[in-house]
């Protein structure tokens, strides 16, 4: 019989719900698990226990708040390896990754950590005669997070660190290909000192992510995944008065310039395009060398190296990547490498029909790698989230300035380069939220923040660090007088001033 998985209400498990879901371990390719589905009914459930527990924690100094961050992060780095171990019989990426994956989720907590300061306002003594002004920021009421499934540890922890640190009660509904980390993580504030009913899990697919969607008690939602959804999670969710962030797909390029060390080059794109199976939305799918005889050095460098990757299970010390988490996932990702040959790119290396002994019904799929591509193909056009390189040779460095800028997706680019006025140049051309220069994948560290353009990102304000802060509280602006009983003889009729 296979474990249940339940939702994490109020502090505790609850098994609710009739209809159920398969959760597979990608590197046997069997069900390892079923998580329950949820339903509104479940969903207010959460809902209750957060109101509840809300206004007690928005009253709680922030400096108690943070104390309560820094035990979780304890917590985290204690048990390091068994969410690593967890998360990575569920998801399929490597070990070593979902230390990663855990990793980059606590540095969000470390700076929530730092929420006394962050949440200080501004102040103007003498702002008019006898008057001052000061702003504070207050928690919006409750928050909910939909988040996943190839980043089960960091994105949810990017979401409620810094929602819970403002003051906030929160719901999360992870993906339900890898829930178990989720919920490891809520046992875990809990056990910090988090009062019951500010972090609350609840599982489901589109029927609870409507009813996330639809409730009047959720003040503000937090999504990641793809462009289609996040697009309809905006629209649904701005249409019901909330205040919404939704991060979509992307097909970041990486344009290489013909003074590039291409040893560098080809070492960072070949972990940027196959690490995490590809399944991630900071991967560098696209490669962009300037010029023919840049494209023929690269790519007489990238073959090799690509033919030497070692694919493995998720618990192999030596394999460079593992499973994709899905065997539908996988389907996906070889229906668009027939497509972008059928387009005409040139299949440079192969990984349809990869098998690893011992684990043949694995979720298992080799590096692939294309040169010659178009921005004409659909292929290029579209995310495929997979262990699939393209290469689309550029004429001169406009035309590589003008790939990523046209493209549909906005979310990250980076150029190798040796000359800082490229760079530069390149910079503040390029129409794409979040830039590396010789960094292959350029996600901000916590203290600043994350987010892409275009179709990458619907919304105006970014993940975690100021711009977090700035979602998950809203200002409030007070003006103050205190007399001293004299009368001014001021026209009270006529608009304040300050002169």
């Amino acid at each position: 019989m296979l474990r249940s998985i339940d939702h994490f209400i109020g502090g505790s498990s609850f098994a609710s719900g009739e209809r159920q879901a398969e959760v597979f371990d990608p590197n046997q390719g069997q069900a390892q698990a079923q998580v329950r589905l949820g339903t509104a009914a479940d969903l207010q459930k959460a809902v209750d226990a957060a109101k509840a527990a809300q206004p007690a924690w928005a009253a709680t100094n922030p400096q108690r708040r943070a104390r309560v961050m820094f035990k979780f992060k304890e917590l985290v780095e204690a048990h390091m390896d068994e969410l690593a171990e967890l998360l990575s019989s569920e998801h399929g990426k490597v070990l070593a990754d979902s230390r990663g994956d855990v990793q980059r989720g606590l540095e969000v907590i470390e700076y929530a950590c730092g929420i006394p300061q962050a949440l200080k306002g501004e102040y103007t003594l003498g702002a008019g005669p006898g008057i001052d002004v000061y702003s504070a920021r207050q928690p919006l009421g409750i928050g909910a997070g939909i988040t996943p499934f190839n980043f089960p540890a960091m994105i949810p922890m990017w979401m409620f660190g810094m929602a819970i640190a403002a003051g906030n009660a929160f719901v999360l509904k992870p993906s339900e290909r890898d829930p178990s980390v989720p919920i490891r993580l809520a046992e875990l504030m809990t056990e910090a000192g988090l009062p019951d009913g500010i972090l609350n899990v609840v599982h489901g697919d589109k029927e609870m992510v409507d009813a996330i969607l639809d409730h009047p008690d959720i003040a503000a939602v937090s999504f990641v995944g793809s462009s289609d959804i996040a697009q309809y999670i905006y629209s649904r969710g701005t249409s019901n008065g909330k205040r919404v962030q939704a991060f979509g797909g992307a097909k970041n390029h990486g344009i290489v310039m013909p003074d590039a060390d291409l040893d560098q080059v080809v070492n960072d794109l070949t972990g940027a395009a196959f690490g995490s199976a590809g399944e991630r939305c900071m991967a560098l799918p696209v490669v962009v060398p300037v010029g023919d005889k840049t494209a023929d050095a690269l790519r007489e460098k990238l073959i090799p190296a690509i033919e030497a990757l070692r694919v493995g299970v998720s618990t192999d010390p030596e394999a460079h990547y593992g499973p994709v988490v899905s065997a539908a996932h996988r389907q996906r990702i070889e229906h668009y490498i027939q497509m972008c040959i059928d387009e005409g790119g040139e299949l440079v290396v192969d990984g349809r029909g990869f098998a690893l002994q011992g684990h043949e019904e694995g979720f298992f799929i080799g590096p692939t790698f294309f040169d010659h591509v178009k921005p004409s193909f659909k292929s290029y056009q579209d995310e495929i989230f997979g262990p699939v390189l393209q290469m689309v040779r550029a004429a001169d460095f406009d035309e590589a300035v003008r790939l990523p800028s046209e493209h549909d997706y906005g979310n990250g680019v980076a150029i190798f380069t040796r000359n800082g006025h490229a760079a530069r140049e390149f910079t503040a051309r390029v129409n794409v939220g979040m830039v590396g220069i010789n960094v292959p994948i350029p996600v901000p560290v916590s203290y600043h923040s994350f987010g892409g353009w275009k179709r990458s990102g619907f919304g105006d304000i970014g993940q975690y660090g100021q711009e977090g802060l700035r979602f998950w509280t809203k200002t409030k602006v007070v003006t103050q007088r205190w007399p001293d009983g004299s009368t001014t003889g001021e026209n009270a009729f006529v608009i304040p001033t300050m002169g």
